[in-house]
């Protein structure tokens, strides 16, 4: 069983920055992929950004690229993702996920945290 915990969620303006953590529990954290994804009322949950196992490898959305960088430390089990340049309609609950391989769906992910809330006004 992996839990997984995000953090770094809030309110902040237009053009501003957050970076969000997440945190999973086990000692297999090195060999999971990591991927961020996000969620409106509106939409399905959409792909964000994935890293590799070993942090080499990263995918970004269209959206999120050029603005948002995922990253990983091993060494604290935790995944990061760090937001810069938001926009309105960057706001959405943000989930952590963990895959078996790099993917941008969402059905291949077996853990999931329980989100965390990002409001960019305008």
């Amino acid at each position: 069983q992996v839990q997984l915990v995000e953090s770094g969620g809030g309110l902040v303006q237009t053009g501003g920055s957050l970076r969000l953590s997440c945190a999973a529990s086990g000692r297999a954290f090195s060999t999971y992929v990591m991927g961020w994804f996000r969620q409106t009322p509106e939409k399905e949950r959409e792909f964000v950004a994935v890293i590799s196992s070993g942090g080499d490898r990263t995918l970004y959305s269209d959206s999120a690229k050029g603005r948002f960088t995922i990253s990983r430390d091993n060494a604290k089990n935790t995944v990061f993702l760090q937001m810069n340049s938001l926009k309105p309609e960057d706001t959405a609950v943000y989930y952590c996920g963990k895959a078996s391989l790099i993917t941008t769906f969402s059905s291949r992910y077996d853990y999931w945290g329980q989100g965390t809330r990002v409001t960019v006004s305008s």
